[in-house]
């Protein structure tokens, strides 16, 4: 009997059990690949994700040899309806982890109750499902290391297999999906995207593999050397699974090697937290800091939005962001600080923006990430870490090639003196903006908050 697959984070035909489940269930019947465009998420994604997302789906009805059908509304209402247009006797999903997918599967299963169409759910977007790795008492781990070390003994399984043959169902998409998602890659101000889809990410890893892997340790922190994978974006669309990125990693015995796998580990120890607290998607996880006074966003969260705070680092990586669409982690870091410490502003502001500009915007990853520099989230004691973003800018780009690329105003400085143009008498000839606030004021600012908070 025919099948289908509904995809979501998942979009590719390779290394994909819910796939396999759905050619196997269908027997020598056919399968129907299905996307849902949900009004209510699509809405409140900012015009990079859906551009992302537009590009993706695009990519992927390639894949699926032009028979990817691509629907239209409350998936509650859109899944059944096609189940019971083609027939199925099963819907298959990659088990969603999110707190938002969770309600949305839900009222889906709810739906198709009563029904003789079967919900599957096989296998999830990471290499080990959130939920199980557990501590010897049984209980999550909160932070990372101890996790890593458990998640690195837990295991994986390989890759799965290609179904080798796939009968596709071949019926309409919504005339409106397509015009939603082509007016998506037509918007205005759009960063310049990567390339779309499973082959562009394979590719990509295959170059990254191969030239840039193994001096990864050195390199990830240089956000003026293309030292990292840049595989985010692909695997928050599910253009590449982690399990086989895994299987190439498992015969590396270099430093950079290890050092990838466990920054893998991080993006599923961020989805393993999320999965055990739903409320730190906008929450903080950590509530001793729930009595810390904030300040209005105003023109200060203007001001970092648009790169013009006046500290080179800071506007160098939001206006990559706003030029890719991604922004190097250790210059994530940086510009985080920036607002939570030196603005005041509490994080979720900045993680809203991310989201809405990133094409590699996942909400477990960069709403833990940004808890961890915010001091409320799974660091130990990490609220009187500050980033200072003169010194961490003259530490890991000390030619200031990186801050030259993104501010064309500071072209004219060469190295360190990029970093500092308020000490240079051409520093301003460009009209660089100078500082909105003074570092070292807001530092002790920022600490004399987090002691009130405290006491």
């Amino acid at each position: 009997m025919t099948s289908v697959l509904w995809l979501r984070r998942d979009l590719r035909r390779g290394d994909h059990p819910a796939l396999l489940a759905a050619r196997e269930a269908a027997g020598d019947d056919r399968v129907c690949v299905l996307f849902v465009v949900d009004p209510g998420l699509w809405e409140r994604g900012g015009p990079v994700r859906r551009a992302w997302l537009a590009a993706s789906l695009k990519a992927a009805q390639e894949d699926f040899d032009g028979r990817l059908v691509i629907r239209h509304g409350d998936p509650a209402t859109v899944v059944p309806a096609v189940a019971e247009e083609v027939g199925a006797g099963s819907v298959h999903v990659t088990r969603e982890v999110t707190p938002a997918g969770r309600r949305r599967d839900q009222r889906v299963q709810d739906a198709l109750d009563g029904t003789d169409v079967e919900w599957a759910e096989t296998g999830t977007p990471y290499a080990v499902g959130p939920g199980l790795v557990r501590n010897g008492s049984g209980d999550p781990y909160k932070v990372y290391t101890p996790f890593y070390r458990a998640w690195h003994e837990h295991g994986w399984p390989q890759p799965a297999a290609h179904p080798r043959s796939l009968d596709l169902v071949d019926i309409d998409s919504h005339q409106e999906a397509l015009d939603l998602l082509e007016e998506a890659l037509r918007q205005d101000d759009l960063p310049e995207m990567p390339e779309a889809g499973e082959k562009a990410a394979l590719a990509r890893w295959r170059d990254f593999r191969d030239e840039a892997l193994d001096d990864y340790d050195g390199d990830r922190d240089k956000p003026a050397t293309d030292g990292t994978s840049r595989l985010s974006a692909y695997l928050k669309i599910g253009a590449i699974h982690p399990r086989t990125i895994l299987a190439d990693l498992a015969s590396r015995r270099s430093q950079g090697a290890q050092t990838f796998e466990q920054e893998i580990a991080w993006r599923e120890f961020y989805a393993d937290v999320l999965l055990q607290n739903p409320r730190s998607a906008w929450h903080d996880l950590r509530q001793e800091l729930s009595g810390m006074r904030y300040d209005e966003p105003a023109d200060a969260l203007e001001a970092w939005q648009q790169g013009r705070t006046g500290y080179p680092v800071v506007d160098a990586g939001m206006r990559q962001l706003l030029a890719v669409g991604w922004m190097h982690n250790r210059v994530r870091m940086i510009t985080a600080s920036f607002l939570t410490k030196d603005l005041h502003v509490w994080w979720p502001a900045g993680a809203r923006w991310f989201l809405d500009r990133l094409v590699d915007g996942d909400i477990a990853s960069n709403n833990h990430g940004w808890q961890w520099v915010a001091g409320t989230g799974t660091d130990a004691s990490p609220y009187f870490r500050v980033f200072n973003p003169v010194t961490q800018g003259e530490r890991f780009d000390p030619t200031g090639d990186y801050v030259r690329r993104w501010v064309p105003e500071l072209r004219h400085l060469s190295g360190k003196a990029a970093h500092q143009p308020w000490k240079h008498d051409d520093g301003y000839a460009h009209d660089y903006p100078e500082r909105i606030v003074d570092h070292a004021e807001e530092r002790k600012e920022a600490l004399d908050r987090y002691g009130a908070a405290r006491s």
